[in-house]
């Protein structure tokens, strides 16, 4: 390798030495709790996730609008297991549920039962699972996730369901139940709420990094590329004579 600019080419050796060592380190369970560096700026930002994704009281209000409307409703559910736990769900709701050709067939107040799914969405946002197990009398590993995932088995299909039977606004209504209340309990259980304006400090230092890492590795290169000769320059302009 031909090498035309020594201290320039070592200039770029170093960044990309002291580049990778970092990199390697982002790897290693140094970072203080259980995983990595990786690890720790994703359950930041999980953290941080939560603490601004507490929608339900907001949905809640538009569930309290559909109280006294009777719908019934068949909703296709592939799982068999996760479909008999919607037929609990819905039963415990007050609904008249039944399972039949890995379809859920329910009638009830539409109103009641998603009140009913996002109470049991709200225990799981913020940490109260047990209380989800209690209210079904629970007795297997996780199942107050399992009682979360069924309702959103069963009302994901019921929104088309609604849609044909001409029921639009109610079918929004069970879309944001799904959306800002089954699936935000579910994926934040057990993960601590955080705010940003608590975090400032940190998620700057995190996006600071993430500039300067990146520059770091990119005049690596540039520096490593122009001490063999291979750089940037504006072309000269030939004139014609």
């Amino acid at each position: 390798m031909l090498i035309t600019n020594k201290a320039l080419f070592n200039k770029g050796l170093l960044l990309m030495a002291s580049f990778l060592c970092i990199f390697v380190s982002l790897f290693l369970p140094i970072w203080g709790g259980a995983g990595n560096g990786l690890d720790a700026a994703d359950n930041m930002f999980n953290r941080l996730s939560k603490g601004s994704s507490y929608f339900i009281p907001g949905v809640q209000k538009q569930v309290a609008d559909l109280g006294g409307k009777t719908v019934t409703v068949t909703a296709k559910v592939k799982d068999a297991k996760v479909a008999e736990r919607a037929v609990a769900n819905l039963t415990k709701a007050g609904a008249t549920a039944e399972l039949k050709d890995g379809s859920v067939t329910y009638t009830g107040d539409l109103g009641v039962i998603l009140s009913a799914a996002l109470a049991d969405a709200d225990d799981l946002f913020n940490d109260r699972g047990k209380a989800v197990v209690d209210r079904y009398a629970l007795t297997d590993k996780d199942g107050e996730k399992a009682v979360v995932k069924a309702w959103w088995a069963v009302l994901d299909p019921s929104i088309k369901e609604l849609q044909k039977q001409k029921l639009i606004q109610e079918a929004k209504v069970v879309g944001q139940v799904n959306k800002r209340g089954l699936e935000p309990g579910y994926n934040f259980y057990g993960i601590k709420s955080e705010k940003v304006l608590d975090n400032v400090l940190p998620l700057v230092g995190l996006l600071v990094f993430y500039v300067v890492y990146t520059m770091w590795y990119g005049y690596a290169i540039f520096d490593m590329f122009g001490g063999i000769g291979l750089g940037m320059s504006k072309p000269k302009i030939k004139k014609e004579a």
